[in-house]
């Protein structure tokens, strides 16, 4: 099989939205002076990640993993614990569960995904996971002792109807995951008070911001030529 480089896939817009977001990362990585090599590369890797999951592509999907991984091992280091535990014990796996459900239903045979819409089973189910995780979580955390409890536990919830939307292959995962952008906005505001070397994780979630209100976009119209 002939191997083709996913970047020539996307548009002029999305070229441009990727190296912008590649660009404005590194920038603040060097302006804050940061000394963390994991948050850039976690930054780099989550960016590129964003695109292509926008795009309802799978390589996403397996790049969400990874960056999940980094993530949780940069959230461990400044005791958020409820960031770690997210990502890896709840973000990651079902990353993976997705790249599999992705394969499965791909759009006429193409790299794309093909978009499913959320049946009212699914969002009832969706609606007592989130409270059952969100509350499970809340006393894990309040145990752990857990910086910023609040924005933590908030995170916990966008981040699980974010994963399980996106799973489910909607439109609306991005939703989630831009609403989960602006907790942790605030989480990493809070972090660089403390240690201006987290700057960059605050750039890198208002990039991600931005590439999820792109990838709802998207896959809006996504769904409107494949189901025309």
């Amino acid at each position: 099989m002939k191997f083709k480089n996913p970047f020539s896939d996307l548009s002029k817009f999305e070229l441009i939205l990727w190296l912008t977001s590649i660009l404005v990362i590194i920038s603040t990585f060097l302006l804050s002076g940061g000394k963390d090599i994991l948050t850039i590369i976690a930054s780099l890797i989550g960016v590129t990640a964003l695109i292509f999951v926008a795009k309802g592509y799978v390589i996403g999907q397996v790049l969400t993993v990874v960056f999940a991984v980094f993530y949780g091992i940069i959230s461990f280091f400044f005791h958020y614990y409820g960031e770690m535990i997210t990502y890896l014990c709840m973000t990651a796996p079902i990353a993976i569960f997705t790249v599999i459900s992705w394969l499965k239903h791909p759009y006429e045979g193409t790299k794309e995904v093909k978009v499913h819409k959320l049946t009212k089973k699914q969002f009832l189910f969706m609606i007592i996971a989130a409270a059952l995780t969100t509350t499970a979580f809340y006393f894990i955390l309040a145990a752990l002792e857990n910086a910023n409890l609040l924005f933590s536990t908030i995170s916990v919830i966008t981040s699980f109807v974010a994963s399980y939307l996106t799973f489910v292959r909607s439109p609306y995962y991005a939703v989630g995951y831009a609403a989960n952008d602006l907790v942790l906005i605030v989480l990493w505001v809070l972090a660089t008070l403390e240690n201006i070397s987290y700057l960059p994780m605050v750039i890198c979630f208002v990039m991600f911001f931005v590439n999820d209100i792109y990838g709802f976009y998207n896959w809006q119209q996504m769904q409107k030529r494949q189901h025309s």
